[in-house]
């Protein structure tokens, strides 16, 4: 039988006494007597007790980062889609520890604040790949990358959160249709159908071997949406 990884010792132990004694009354000492551990060990991995709730988005986020950077103006879509997929697959490799998180950061207000924050970095990472896509520095633009960034994070966070409820048996499925929707909603809700030409004509990030070619990017989702509507949707974002 393997032995559990340091780590995650100090992570069960800490979570465990977080249930027992409140997240207030346990010290760092608490955690690493617990785990059978020293200090030393402790900070080799977590800089504080905080640390060892939230799973590591400094890594998280630069494996967005790189997803995105990967595609181009006419794989964005699809970049972000894998995107928004890689983070929730993190969360439900967690299982039991994300749900023990989520219970934490809705009951202790330094956490919650912390979770805000960091939802804002992920927010921030989706906004700034968008207003590189759509390739224009104006205001109108700026205004469009933050609004469709948020609107994305929340789609995520609210099935993310669902799951953690324990009323999503799907969330993966439930991912793909919100993504869906936002889609749809963007395209509907904008001003003309040249607000969102620019999404596939004015990239400007680097491009892919394919992009020499007139190729087609599919993006796969599903959604509740009708057909008829759903096609008109995409093409106003195409501008077709």
């Amino acid at each position: 039988m393997s032995k559990t990884p340091a780590r995650d010792r100090l992570a069960q132990a800490a979570f465990d006494l977080f249930d027992e004694r409140g997240y207030e009354q346990t010290t760092v000492d608490d955690i690493t007597e617990r785990a059978g551990l020293g200090r030393t060990t402790f900070f080799r991995y977590y800089r504080s007790k905080e640390d060892v709730i939230f799973p590591d988005h400094d890594r998280l986020l630069q494996q967005l980062r790189d997803r995105l950077a990967a595609s181009s103006s006419k794989t964005a879509l699809v970049a972000v889609s894998d995107a928004m997929r890689l983070v929730m697959l993190h969360y439900l490799e967690e299982g039991d520890v994300a749900r023990r998180r989520y219970a934490l950061t809705s009951t202790v207000p330094a956490l919650r604040d912390r979770e805000i924050a960091s939802v804002a970095r992920y927010q921030r990472v989706f906004r700034e790949f968008i207003a590189s896509w759509l390739g224009d520095g104006d205001e109108r633009v700026s205004l469009r990358a933050e609004v469709m960034a948020a609107a994305m994070v929340a789609a995520h966070n609210h099935v993310l959160r669902r799951w953690l409820r324990g009323e999503s048996p799907d969330p993966i499925a439930e991912l793909d249709d919100s993504f869906g929707q936002v889609i749809a909603m963007l395209a509907t809700t904008a001003s003309s159908v040249s607000d969102l030409t620019d999404l596939t004509s004015q990239g400007s990030l680097g491009n892919d071997a394919d992009d020499a070619t007139d190729s087609t990017a599919i993006v796969a989702f599903r959604t509740n949406t009708d057909l008829q509507t759903l096609i008109s949707s995409l093409k106003k974002i195409v501008g077709s």
